[in-house]
């Protein structure tokens, strides 16, 4: 095989994101749930001969991105002599908790395999995965997951393909600054598989009735309580929190502006801040078509939500 065209990297959200506490090793134990969406990235995979591990194109980005540090480390890992000319078109934006380096790094890793005739199995390329990012991992199971730990534990879950409206409100968010910053608040509870299918099962993102704004939540309750909502049941508002976004607010104060923004066009009720922002998510008709301008800086792209990533097929 001489190349590789077209190769997708999609974009994840998260449902939820709860921030259990510090460990020793200054990381976080995390609660969350991926979701793979059809916003992606591209790239283009031509092999070398001569070992060498080039990436082509004035797209702005550090030699020494994600997918050329994956393409190294697999190269190392599996002493291979073959070498890799690689294209990335960006679509998906940086520091926007969307998992775009992440996914390119994954999809470097899948395509590299296959390109390179390595045939190593899913598990061990999971493990390369971990040593380039917390995110990494997912990717390459190729499954919506639950996550816990640093996101690296995790278990694979079904999940329908709701149709997202999604906005970035043209700034980014460094995570670190995120996870360091004094306003980071942490999920007293712990939460479980079978309590997100129950709040995913009652139809809660599509039908809306759910806002995660910190305190700016309209109804009656905050985080964890419990409330009745006609025709759809009970259901735990703490299953669609994201502990990271008062931080994320307070350091970007658009992110309440692309809440307000998303929910005014979609009409669920329910609006989220997936990863460590800045990009917000809100679910919305399959057939809908949004009016009224963004903010020309933004980025605001209506997508759906995907029952597996597009390259699961390239590994076993």
């Amino acid at each position: 095989m001489a190349a590789l065209y077209n190769v997708p990297a999609p974009a994840k959200i998260n449902w939820f994101l709860h921030v259990l506490g510090r460990r020793p090793d200054g990381y976080h134990d995390l609660q969350t749930v991926f979701q793979f969406i059809d916003w992606c990235d591209w790239l283009d995979f031509e092999r070398r001969d001569d070992g060498m591990i080039l990436r082509v194109g004035d797209d702005g980005l550090p030699a020494e991105d994600l997918s050329v540090r994956a393409a190294r480390l697999l190269q190392q890992h599996a002493g291979c002599g073959d070498g890799v000319q690689i294209r990335l078109r960006k679509a998906i934006p940086a520091q926007a908790g969307l998992g775009g380096g992440s996914s390119d790094a994954a999809s470097t890793l899948l395509a590299l395999n296959l390109l390179w005739g390595l045939h190593l199995p899913r598990v061990e390329l999971q493990g390369l995965a971990a040593r380039l990012g917390a995110d990494v991992p997912v990717f390459v199971l190729g499954r919506n997951a639950w996550a816990e730990g640093i996101g690296d534990r995790l278990a694979a879950v079904d999940l329908p393909a709701w149709s997202l409206l999604v906005a970035w409100p043209g700034k980014g968010l460094s995570t670190a600054e995120v996870f360091g910053s004094p306003f980071l608040t942490r999920s007293a509870r712990i939460e479980t598989i079978s309590g997100f299918a129950r709040f995913a099962g009652e139809g809660a993102p599509d039908a809306g009735f759910m806002q995660d704004l910190g305190e700016k939540v309209t109804g009656k309750a905050v985080k964890g309580e419990v409330v009745e909502v006609e025709g759809i049941g009970r259901m735990s508002l703490g299953l669609g929190r994201n502990d990271l976004l008062p931080a994320a607010r307070a350091a970007l104060p658009e992110i309440d502006q692309a809440g307000a923004w998303l929910l005014e066009r979609t009409g669920s009720g329910f609006v989220t801040m997936s990863g460590s922002g800045s990009a917000m998510f809100s679910p919305c008709e399959s057939g809908l078509r949004f009016t009224g301008a963004s903010p020309q800086s933004w980025m605001v792209r209506k997508c759906v939500a995907l029952g597996s990533h597009p390259l699961l097929d390239w590994a076993v």
